[in-house]
């Protein structure tokens, strides 16, 4: 009896943890994210250039100039069963100066903190366009 109790709880926490991974909504072309800082010095699933290659190009070794930067996606690609993202400053610099663009894991990195979704409207409401036409 004991040992059925404990394969139930054991399948039902394995179950609600698969359900809690598949929750992550799939990326779009366009899906504006945010960058934080990471847990640790380095990012694991953003992959920003190595703090020695910012050296050699004169910058300061450390990524605090892309924290809370928005990010936007430009291309969505599979690998190996893992959603990849490409990503690309929205304000049209460069990252660091010098990169254009970098990969991501989408899912890996939306969980660990390192990216974070962005809620922009880009539709005002129809109450907010008639303020708008009244102050005009």
């Amino acid at each position: 009896m004991k040992k059925l109790i404990f394969i139930l709880s054991l399948l039902f926490t394995l179950n609600a943890t698969i359900n809690a991974q598949n929750k992550i909504p799939k990326p779009e072309i366009g899906d504006v994210l945010m960058v934080n800082a990471p847990d640790g010095t380095t990012y694991n699933h953003v992959f920003f250039p190595r703090l020695n290659f910012l050296v050699k190009r004169g910058k300061v070794a450390n990524y605090k100039s892309v924290y809370g930067k928005k990010v936007v996606v430009k291309d969505v690609f599979e690998k190996n069963g893992a959603t990849y993202v490409m990503l690309t400053p929205k304000n049209g610099e460069k990252f660091f100066g010098h990169v254009s663009k970098v990969k991501a894991n989408y899912s890996k990195s939306i969980n660990s903190g390192e990216l974070s979704k962005v809620k922009e409207s880009h539709k005002k409401s129809s109450k907010q366009e008639s303020l708008a036409m009244l102050r005009l």
